[in-house]
């Protein structure tokens, strides 16, 4: 039976000599790291199978026996070869057409089913990894999402519904991750199933872009009695129809008229809190910005940002005859 050639050190990322403590803590940083509960969406789908495989080479590589077995393949198979143990060699399992059983795969990969038989594994919760993420109670992963708020709500705060994808215990396993001898099917070996629920959030007044909100106790479900992890919340604000956001500033648009920039005036202008009268002052031209101090969003030492208000003049394009007249007039003094 052929079958690809797994390099179990570099799965760990570690030297072929790497000591058991090295191996070990190899393993549990890149446990935490690639830990499903810790993903949503493809990326959760390649995090489970990132997960299989790690588990796989630490079940191989923090075990004396199977480390020795392994090691005596020799350091000149690269990951992906094909492999092939021949007939007879020794400490190798070959199967025949009445001893393999494709279902005996579970989660582990048909190189170490070739190498060790696909019968002994499962000694997987027997490991560090069991002792380490199953056998003792555990805190739930802390889950990461954001959430899409109004400039209005980022200056004022409000409550809002918020949908959020997290993980509950596998009713199948119990959050053992394996079940008849090999990997969860209902899981994926991972312990945990999505759940998908309806928080209340409260966004606190003030908030600004990239800033977190922390919800307690909402995040993935603990194992073994553990209690929950925590939901962080990053904040993204949306874009909006009259202002735009740059930073703790917002800006806006003023259109006038010509003789209003002329001559001029006094005019509305839109705020995050309502309108307030401007003067427009005479001689004002096509992109000129003017501030008003204080009325942008919150910064992050306690201040506002500013507004500014950009003059955009907008030419008519239905002139009356009499008004023609004046613009000729306009034009024949200023060649003078």
């Amino acid at each position: 039976m052929s079958v690809q050639y797994q390099d179990y050190y570099q799965v760990l990322g570690v030297e072929r000599n790497a000591d058991p403590k090295q191996i070990k803590a190899a393993y549990r940083k890149l446990a935490r790291k690639w830990h499903p509960d810790l993903h949503t969406g493809k990326k959760k789908d390649e995090a489970e199978e990132k997960f299989k495989q790690i588990n796989e080479a630490y079940e191989v590589l923090s075990d004396p026996d199977k480390r020795a077995k392994y090691d005596r393949l020799g350091s000149n198979w690269r990951a992906g070869d094909q492999f092939t143990p021949p007939p007879g060699s020794d400490g190798f399992y070959t199967y025949t057409s009445t001893d393999f059983d494709p279902s005996d795969l579970g989660g582990f990969s048909s190189f170490f089913d070739v190498l060790f038989g696909g019968r002994q594994r499962g000694r997987q919760s027997q490991t560090d990894f069991g002792s380490y993420y199953y056998d003792r109670p555990r805190r739930g992963e802390d889950v990461e999402s954001q959430v899409d708020i109004t400039l209005e709500e980022a200056l004022h705060g409000g409550a809002r519904s918020f949908a959020i994808s997290s993980a509950s215990t596998c009713p199948e396993c119990h959050g053992q991750g394996f079940k008849d001898q090999g990997f969860c099917q209902r899981c994926g070996g991972t312990g945990s199933i999505p759940e998908r629920k309806t928080l209340q959030v409260n966004i606190p007044a003030g908030v600004y872009q990239g800033s977190r909100i922390r919800l307690k106790g909402q995040g993935g479900e603990g194992f073994n009695g553990g209690p929950r992890g925590d939901l962080h919340l990053k904040v993204n604000i949306l874009p909006h129809p009259l202002f735009k956001l740059q930073e703790s500033d917002i800006e806006s648009e003023l259109t006038v008229t010509p003789e209003q920039a002329v001559l001029g005036d006094k005019m509305p202008v839109p705020t995050l809190e309502g309108s307030i009268t401007m003067t427009v002052p005479p001689g004002s031209h096509n992109g000129q910005r003017m501030r008003i101090k204080g009325k942008g969003l919150p910064r992050k030492d306690g201040t506002r940002g500013d507004q500014y208000v950009r003059i955009k003049i907008d030419i008519p394009r239905n002139l009356s005859e009499a008004e023609r007249d004046l613009y000729r007039q306009l034009q024949e003094i200023r060649k003078r």
